[in-house]
């Protein structure tokens, strides 16, 4: 085997691929390496942890078939320090592969090929499939991963659930305290219902190229992979059921406050100073008489906190709730002007743009 790159090239492969190979420590010392394959004239690199794997394509100079394995973190790293400009030309001598660009030469004890473990297919004849703008893409999840559960003992809130209602495919996230929903492509014709994990999702973000423009999704019933120019990421699907998060949304809330996002966050974010001897906990208030909105904190330890913005309440009344899931929430929306919804009943409080309706976060009030 032997291929001819750009560094740059090169560099920004194996970037994206060694993220996913596992330590050198691991019960499975092949899952370290990166597999280089050349396969008439198309070079790729692949790592994989069992569970979520990644395949670069790169585009070279030259190549000649073969395959080998090699420490993926080790390789990439070298190849991060040599100038950019340089031509790297990669050569296999039995299990090593020599590494040459002008001056700069290393090389590196690899492993055959025949050791890496198969990765699973998936038949895209039978495949789900949708298409969507990278930037669509990168807010909408962004907005809902934020509410996904870090308890491992419940698997299926650890991902973000792809799901088809009413002709539209939606992605939803909860932990059980809060929960977001986005919808994410209107007018599909195929139905989907599954979980990904947050981690693959995660590298699906970072792993985006910035000149991408559009990403293919592609579901069979045990696992998804993600297509964006050269690279694809697959993944296998979170195996549980997710809950009917729908029936938890409110239809109907008595106090709607509308309120400027930048000011709102500010205020959270000076009472939640306040409030971190208190479980988090902040008093929100409208007044509908005065046309505010307030936000308050009280610790024995450290003082209290209260203060008040400009908004249109429709009716009085007040909520208690966490400060950092509330800061969340503002930070991923993202018009001027926020709409906040509550009930005196301790029905969840829900959040959204004040004019994009696609996008929707439920906080549970706190009862302290």
């Amino acid at each position: 085997m032997e291929i001819e790159v750009s560094q740059e090239k090169l560099a920004r492969a194996l970037n994206v691929v060694s993220r996913v190979a596992v330590g050198a420590k691991s019960t499975l010392p092949i899952l370290s390496n990166v597999l280089i394959r050349v396969d008439t004239g198309k070079v790729s690199f692949t790592t994989t942890n069992l569970d979520m794997a990644v395949v670069d394509y790169v585009p070279v100079i030259s190549a000649k078939d073969g395959t080998i394995t090699v420490p993926a973190r080790l390789l990439a790293e070298f190849v991060q320090n040599l100038p950019r400009g340089e031509k790297i030309k990669l050569t296999v001598d039995g299990s090593k592969i020599k590494t040459s660009a002008g001056k700069y030469s290393s090389t590196i004890n690899g492993a055959a090929a025949d050791d890496f473990p198969e990765l699973p297919g998936i038949d895209e004849k039978k495949a789900v499939i949708y298409r969507m703008g990278v930037d669509e893409f990168k807010v909408g999840i962004s907005e809902v991963i934020i509410a996904a559960s870090g308890d491992t003992t419940r698997p299926a809130l650890t991902g973000v659930y792809f799901n088809t209602d009413g002709g539209s495919l939606f992605v939803a996230a909860t932990d059980g305290y809060r929960l977001a929903e986005r919808e994410f492509i209107s007018k599909v014709q195929s139905e989907v219902k599954a979980i990904v994990p947050t981690s693959s999702l995660q590298e699906v973000l970072r792993s985006i190229p910035d000149d991408a423009n559009e990403i293919e999704i592609l579901f069979d019933e045990a696992q998804v992979r993600f297509r964006v120019g050269e690279i694809e990421i697959t993944s296998k699907l979170i195996d549980g059921t997710f809950p009917d998060y729908r029936q938890l949304i409110p239809k109907d809330n008595e106090i709607k406050v509308s309120v400027e996002r930048d000011e709102l966050n500010r205020i959270v974010k000076m009472a939640a100073l306040f409030a971190r001897e208190s479980n988090r906990a902040i008093t929100c208030e409208a007044d509908a008489e005065k046309g505010i909105f307030a936000v308050s904190s009280i610790s024995n330890e450290v003082g209290e906190n209260k203060s008040e913005v400009e908004a249109k309440p429709t009716e009085s009344g007040k909520v208690k709730l966490d400060s950092r899931f509330l800061m969340d929430a503002l930070n991923v929306l993202e018009e001027e002007r926020v709409k906040m919804e509550f009930s005196l009943n301790s029905a969840p409080v829900l959040l959204m743009n004040e004019n994009d309706k696609k996008y929707r976060h439920i906080i549970m009030p706190l009862n302290v």
